[in-house]
């Protein structure tokens, strides 16, 4: 199974928070870090330390795009607030559906949040790609 992975994070959001949202959305679709071969966030987040510290973790390397080009996907589960601060609806959805160049039929898992014991929030979502 080769999956993409859409990453989004509150500013300042830790590594380890990431990480634990990245795990439990991969044991959620039963995955695991090695099924994934894309990773993609919005590029607001491109010198996010948590975001690089959990990517060079695992030796992935995130791609990040413009707000617009994330605006421009469907997503099952867009939001006015992501809007608001970021210019797209959506950020791990439509990261996930654009870096695997499937649409969201192919999400297997959606939106998952976690809020880490400091209130700052991950979100991580994936999708399916074509092998």
């Amino acid at each position: 199974m080769m999956l993409s992975l859409g990453l989004g994070c509150d500013r300042g959001t830790p590594a380890a928070t990431i990480a634990q949202a990245i795990s439990d959305a991969l044991t959620a679709c039963g995955a695991q870090a090695a099924d994934v071969s894309k990773v993609a966030s919005i590029d607001l987040k491109a010198n996010e330390d948590g975001l690089l510290q959990v990517a060079k973790q695992y030796g992935w390397t995130i791609r990040f795009y413009p707000a617009a080009e994330l605006a421009a996907v469907d997503v099952p589960n867009p939001s006015e607030t992501v809007r608001r601060h970021t210019g797209s609806p959506s950020v791990s959805e439509a990261a996930a559906l654009l870096i695997g160049g499937v649409d969201m039929t192919h999400l297997l898992i959606e939106k998952h949040k976690l809020r880490g014991p400091d209130g700052r929030n991950a979100t991580v979502s994936i999708a399916r790609i074509h092998e």
